[in-house]
């Protein structure tokens, strides 16, 4: 299933199994037909239309929404060898606490949003009704050292917009991760027919607009005041790409 396709389950207890695993990013059988209180024969039958129909896919003894993946690319960086792949959700944990390390000095407030959000969820790709999501990471001996990450509205009106995060953890920089993870991020949304990508920065991280502005981004919009870090107002600078 590609994230630009909708989702659309006609039956009921389908759609129930699929927003049930949708909501957990990966669950046993077992629990979601206990949860849902099917018998097995029937639960068995419906997860077979699911899977047949390309919405949800069997990881290990777990099932999790199925989704495009690929299995990453590996470049070498000034002494480092790291991989680009579309992430799973056997990341997550690994990803929260790259995001919170590029998060704690309060210079990527966007990336610290994102981190609470998948804490509290507990779910990494996403596709619903509402909206979706997609990560890719860059991988040291398959440990997560950065992310690219976008949110990509369902509303009709904003179907061609995304969000972008991304970031490297700081052992990690000089080594060409932040671009290889940006292009990634970039190319996947113009294929699937994204024109515009936003990501919103602390005006206080001019690295990280500087890093933006040298791979075509602009910045569209500020926010005076936005934030409020360590005490101090700071403006919010709204960056943009067209992928047009």
């Amino acid at each position: 299933m590609e994230l630009t396709q909708r989702v659309s389950i006609e039956n009921r207890d389908r759609k129930d199994i699929y927003a049930y695993i949708e909501r957990r990013g990966s669950v046993s059988a077992d629990q979601v037909c206990r949860e849902l209180g099917f018998d097995e024969h029937a639960f068995g039958h419906h997860l077979a239309v699911l899977r047949r129909d390309g919405y949800v896919r069997r990881v290990g003894d777990d099932l999790e929404i199925a989704f495009d993946t690929d299995n990453g690319v590996t470049h070498e960086g000034a002494d480092t060898r790291y991989t680009i792949r579309t992430a799973r959700q056997a990341d997550l944990g690994g990803l929260i606490g790259v995001l919170r390390q590029v998060a704690e000095d309060g210079s990527y407030i966007e990336a610290e949003t994102v981190a609470d959000l998948l804490d509290f969820e507990e779910a990494l790709n996403r596709h619903n009704e509402v909206s979706s999501r997609m990560f890719f990471v860059a991988t040291v001996e398959d440990q997560v050292v950065g992310w690219v990450h976008l949110d990509l509205p369902e509303a009709d009106k904003l179907k061609h917009t995304a969000r972008l995060t991304v970031g490297v953890m700081e052992e990690y920089r000089g080594q060409g991760i932040g671009e290889k993870l940006l292009e990634k991020g970039s190319s996947w949304a113009r294929e699937i027919g994204f024109e515009k990508l936003y990501n919103s920065i602390p005006a206080t991280n001019e690295g990280a607009m500087a890093f933006l502005e040298s791979h075509g981004w602009y910045e569209e919009a500020v926010r005076r005041d936005h934030y409020r870090i360590d005490g101090e107002y700071v403006d919010e600078v709204m960056m943009a790409v067209d992928l047009r």
